[in-house]
């Protein structure tokens, strides 16, 4: 049971929203652009960066959404994904360049100030832009916010991993603009 009644049963984030409409619309335009605006990293792994933050942050409703969400875009699907999770990025099976992406990201999630001329270094050595490692400090950051959002509220968690794949079949549809 959430901490405030909230006048719905949506989980998760979800019904945050619904409660506060006027600050739902920022809040979804700041996911919408993080993570499907334009970038060269692709809405997969935005999503998967999402998804590693908050499983860092231990936010159980956001790691399984946003997952899911990675899973459906990714090409390595849910297996790729839950051994992303699983494990520090060092071990994660994808590329070099997200590899080090996935590295700063858990640096911000810990302490932005953990992000070293290092970290970058490699990161820009494996392909990363100057774009790219700003947008992966971002998401991290906004995901630290979310996740407390979620889970300072105790939002509801679905028991059914279905309904996380539901969800995700929705933003990948339709972005963040229109969650319902």
């Amino acid at each position: 049971m959430a901490h405030v009644e909230l006048g719905n049963d949506m989980p998760g984030i979800r019904g945050l929203l619904a409660y506060r409409p006027e600050t739902a619309g920022p809040l979804m335009e700041l996911a919408q652009v993080l993570l499907r605006g334009d970038s060269t990293l692709s809405a997969g792994e935005r999503e998967l960066i999402a998804a590693a933050v908050s499983r860092q942050n231990e936010c159980e409703y956001c790691a399984a959404s946003h997952g899911a969400s990675a899973a459906a875009l990714l090409p390595g699907g849910g297996e790729q994904v839950e051994a992303v999770l699983a494990g520090p990025p060092g071990d994660a099976p994808v590329s070099g360049k997200l590899r080090a992406l996935l590295d700063i990201a858990g640096l911000v999630r810990a302490d932005g100030r953990l992000v070293t001329d290092e970290a970058v270094t490699t990161a820009r050595a494996a392909g990363a832009t100057d774009r790219e490692i700003h947008d992966t400090v971002l998401i991290a950051a906004a995901f630290c916010m979310y996740n407390r959002y979620v889970d300072g509220l105790a939002t509801s968690v679905p028991d059914d991993p279905a309904q996380y794949e539901i969800s995700a079949a929705h933003l990948v549809a339709h972005g963040y603009r229109v969650l319902r």
